[in-house]
């Protein structure tokens, strides 16, 4: 049975994009001194209450590819797959073609 987590209040569940090392012809990429931080938006909470109950969304929404800060994060492994469980607010943005 394949679990799926949910994540509470304003928590996002991201799978984060390895850049391939290799092309598809085998040729091995140096590793770039300036690599994109970034991953695919898994779940996502509901959001949180503000002071007066209010509901106070998340910014993201599945399928979105943001922006991962360098460090920080929650390492959670569903099954085979590894993933990252952030707040809200520690996603530096979202990337668009």
């Amino acid at each position: 049975m394949a679990r799926r987590l949910i994540p509470s209040l304003n928590r996002i569940l991201v799978e984060k994009i390895v850049p391939p090392s290799k092309t598809n012809a085998g040729i091995l990429l140096p590793e770039k001194t300036s690599k994109l931080n970034s991953g695919k938006v898994v779940a996502v909470g509901p959001g949180s209450w503000d002071k007066d109950g209010k509901l106070i969304p998340v910014t993201v929404k599945e399928g979105d590819t943001v922006l991962l800060p360098e460090y920080g994060g929650i390492e959670v492994n569903l099954g085979d797959k590894g993933y990252h469980l952030y707040r809200d607010e520690d996603i530096l943005g979202t990337l668009h073609d």
